[in-house]
Order: C-alpha cells, then structure tokens, then sequence
C-alpha cells in the first residue's frame, strides 16, 4: 500500500506544476508574480524627482531579468506565458510601464491614461458601455481588461494587435483614445528629464515609441490575479479524485495526509456558498460554460460568434474584419472570466449590464444568426440553477489584484 501512496504522490504533485527553466545564478530572479513590490512603484512618497530615480536605477537588482511564475490556481497555464525574447521583465521596466499607464500626458490634451479605459478601481475596464477617450468622444466597443495578458498574444477583442507591446501604442494614435500621434507622445516623454532617465538606463535607444510599448506591455504582463475559491475547491477534488480508493489509508502516509490536510485548509479558507458549490458544477456541465471559458484563466483565447449585436441594421462584425474569413463572421475573443464580478458591463458592446443578464443570454442560446458558434445551445437552466452560476462568478472565480501604486509619476 505504501508503495502505491508514495508512487501517487510523486504522480499527483507533478499535476499543474509548470516546466520552468532556471537561468544560471547571478543573471535573473526568480519571482511570483502578484507579489506587491513587483508593482507598488519606487519606495516612498510624493513626486518621483531625478534624485529618487538615480538610486533606483543605479539598484543591479531592479535590472536583473525576472523569470516569472504564475500565482496558485492560475500556475496550471504556466506553459502559455508569453514574454517576446526581445522584451525580458525587469522590475525597473515594470516600473516605468507603471509610471506610464496612469500618466495622462501621453494623450494629445493631457486628460486620459491608458488606466482612464482599464481602471484598477473598475477592475481595469471602464463601467462605461465604450471607451471614453479626448473631448469626451464615445469608441465602438466595450474597454477589455488588461489583466493576465500575459497568457495572451494577440489583444483587443478581435486580436488585431499581435501583441502586448503592439496593443499598449494603439490608442496613443486612435483619434477617439487619446488622440496623439506617435511622434508627439516621444517628443513630450524626452522633455521630462525623469522619462528620458529611465528610458535610456532601461533601453539601449531611449524613448521610442516601440520602447513605450515595451514598457507599458511589461506592466500589463505583471497584472495577474491571485488564488480564488474555485482554485481550492478544484485541488481538492482533484486530490480526492486521484487517491479516490486510498483516502480512508492516509493515516498509513503522513506526507500525504498533511497534503490533504492543507489542501482542505486552504479551501475552508476561502470558502463558497452551497450555491456557488454547485455553479461550480453547472459551469462544467450543464451550463457548459467551460466550452469557451476553458483552463487556468477561463478562456481558449479562440473567437466565437454568440449572436451579440448581430440584430443590428450593421452589426459589428469582430474578427471577421481582421481576418476577412467568413467562420470569424462576428466572432470576438473570449475574454477570462477570472474577477469577471468587478468589470460590468460586459460583452464586446456592453450590452449587458449584470452576469445575471450574461447568463440569461446563454440560456436562451443567443441571438440566431448565419454565423453563430456550434457551441451556443439552448440551456433550459431553472431560476435556480442561473442563481448558482452567478454566485460562482461572484465568489468563486473572484482574487486578488497586485498593489498597484497609481499616483506617482515623474
């Protein structure tokens, strides 16, 4: 018996560990992202002055490449982080992405951010059906999160951009986002001597906007969610699943039993209502929500037409405008549903102000159209069963953000 135990073991802890290559000693630091000083900024208060910013670039430590590990629950899609060869994670381009998110002088007016459409006290979306951007002009779609990107290559809901770094210079130039040019947003950061600073420690060629994009990108790739519930609940099962002939044995194998033993700790301690107990269940199976909202972050990252806005005179037609294919005719991303609770209203129009209306679309199987997804069916859930799904949204699939200090700039 405990020689199948301790075989089970080895087998039930290579489960959802991710492959991670060590880079020799002294070249990189290994770190979790989530972890507050990753994204709290430089140390102290008030305005970020050369002198602060000499000590903080003149720190090997906030140079040195950051081989990056998820946190618990969201570490099962481990082998889907995309960082570009060309584009490393230190802590002192985090910083400067930072710095750059929340600053307002990248728009041609100095009024919005790139946190003005991807608020951290919304969510980082916007509780806005579109996109506000310069003069109070109104965008076409609904503002995407910008966190765990990092699990994504392509980015907006129609993955026009083919990365973080192509996504972050967009709006700088959009007429309607921030209405700059590119062009101007390099000239205003090499005006304030604490960019131009940072930009030509951090980048062998200084400010560009190409460099923008790095910096802002590698920031957005430091935003993920920590554990939830549902992350507890599903090791336990999982564990319970693998030993399901061996638990009333575990006395016989400490090492396993304390694995149980703290497997259940952590789930009591972030703990979900019967009803989202069973939303649990119904998202998996007969909500089927797991179709498209699938692995550690809750999305294939694939697109689907699920008959959204299709009943408009001129429907937004999402990928199929990127692509030209008729099978992307109306398709958009799937977007995670991770902290899915904090970032009303959702779909790629804003349409839908609650997840009580989100699961009242699927239940209904959408709006019929020639392009909808095979995926979309008729769900006949109860009043109750829609009630289980949303507490399951709400409290199970709900984490922490990373400390992010907003107001320190340059």
């Amino acid at each position: 018996m405990k020689s199948i135990l301790t075989l089970s073991l080895m087998a039930f802890a290579m489960l959802g560990t991710p492959a991670f290559a060590v880079s020799p000693a002294g070249e990189s630091e290994e770190v979790v992202l989530g972890d507050p000083s990753l994204t709290a900024g430089v140390p102290g208060v008030g305005l970020l002055t050369e002198a602060v910013l000499d000590a903080w670039l003149k720190n090997p430590a906030n140079h040195k490449v950051l081989d990056v590990r998820l946190p618990a629950g969201l570490d099962a899609a481990q082998a889907n982080v995309y960082i570009p060869a060309d584009n490393p994670m230190t802590r002192a381009k985090i910083e400067l992405g930072r710095q750059l998110y929340f600053d307002e002088r990248l728009s041609s007016d100095n009024t919005i951010s790139c946190a003005s459409c991807h608020d951290p006290l919304q969510g980082y979306g916007a509780e806005t059906a579109f996109g506000i951007g310069v003069r109070g002009q109104q965008g076409g779609r609904n503002s995407p999160i910008s966190y765990n990107r990092i699990l994504s290559k392509s980015q907006f809901w129609d993955g026009r951009a083919g990365s973080l770094e192509e996504q972050a210079v967009g709006p700088v130039a959009n007429p309607i986002e921030m209405g700059n040019t590119h062009a101007a947003c390099v000239e205003t950061l090499k005006s304030i001597p604490g960019y131009k600073k940072q930009f030509d420690v951090i980048f062998s060629d200084g400010v560009t906007i190409d460099n923008v994009g790095k910096a802002i990108a590698t920031f957005e790739r430091a935003l993920v969610t920590g554990p939830a519930p549902s992350d507890a609940y599903d090791a336990v099962k999982k564990f319970e699943k693998v030993f399901a002939d061996d638990l009333e044995y575990l006395d016989e194998e400490p090492e396993l039993k304390a694995k149980y033993t703290k497997l259940k700790k952590a789930a009591a301690d972030l703990p979900m209502s019967e009803s989202a107990q069973r939303g649990m269940i119904l998202f998996s199976g007969k909500a089927n929500c797991s179709a498209c909202h699938a692995g550690a972050n809750f999305t294939d990252e694939q697109y689907h037409n699920i008959g959204v806005g299709m009943a408009a005179a001129k429907p937004d037609l999402g990928r199929y405008e990127v692509t030209k294919d008729k099978k992307d005719w109306g398709a958009f991303k799937t977007p995670t549903l991770r902290n899915v609770a904090m970032s009303p209203p959702y779909m790629h129009d804003g349409s839908q102000q609650t997840l009580e209306e989100v699961v009242d679309w699927y239940d209904k199987g959408g709006h019929k159209n020639s392009g909808l997804s095979d995926k979309m069916k008729v769900l006949n859930l109860t009043d109750q069963e829609k009630a289980d799904l949303v507490a399951y949204m709400i409290e199970g699939l709900t984490g922490e953000f990373p400390v992010v200090k907003q107001g320190r700039l340059p």
